[in-house]
């Protein structure tokens, strides 16, 4: 793996997800209005997944492995699973 790749995609996944945020105000019982900062990482999946790839690569993972991990939020969090073998 090399370092300066890696350090480039993860430069390029936080000017990603500083593009895609919004500050967003929100009314806490206990604590009154606050303002938080909402990130939106599906529009970084594009790097997200080249991290995974160079990880899996310096890893040893194989294809099958690589694309488990890639499409982990799509089967399982958003719930697209189309009911095949897991």
């Amino acid at each position: 793996m090399d370092g300066e790749d890696l350090s480039k995609l993860s430069e390029e996944l936080c000017k990603a997800l500083n593009l895609s945020s919004a500050y967003i105000n929100v009314n806490h019982s206990q604590t009154g209005a606050i303002q938080m900062e909402q990130f939106k990482p599906r529009e970084a999946k594009p790097i997200i997944d080249e991290i995974d790839r160079v990880l899996a690569q310096h890893y040893g993972f194989t294809a099958e492995e690589l694309d488990f991990i890639i499409n982990y939020d799509i089967k399982y969090r958003m719930g697209r699973d189309n009911g095949g073998e897991d």
